[in-house]
């Protein structure tokens, strides 16, 4: 089983999991942050550190956001490891909790 990274992160892109990641499996794109499902241990360390509650162990992840699961397989084949800390987005705080954010996603 590995994590997932849902759409509220999208637009916020907080770096908190990145952090404590041991393997380095996050990819970075624009305004979100997915998990390479090759690369993840399941260590769960990332989980308690997402300020906006946007990962979810593949099993846990919610009905409306199973198509993330997908989504983050996708976008890690082609994004770049994020291995260290960043500021988030300006505005992450403002967009955190806001529900339907796909059709903001960046590629």
């Amino acid at each position: 089983m590995t994590y997932v990274v849902t759409e509220n992160c999208i637009q916020c892109k907080y770096t908190d999991c990145v952090d404590v990641c041991p393997v380095d499996c996050f990819r970075e794109g624009p305004n979100f942050l997915v998990i390479d499902p090759d690369e993840c241990i399941d260590c769960t360390l990332c989980v308690a550190e997402c300020p906006a509650e946007a990962i979810f162990a593949e099993d846990d992840v919610p009905e409306d956001q199973l198509h993330c699961t997908a989504l983050n397989a996708e976008l890690a084949a082609g994004w770049k490891p994020i291995i260290e800390r960043k500021d988030p987005l300006p505005d992450a705080d403002e967009w955190n909790g806001k529900p339907g954010k796909l059709d903001l996603l960046e590629r």
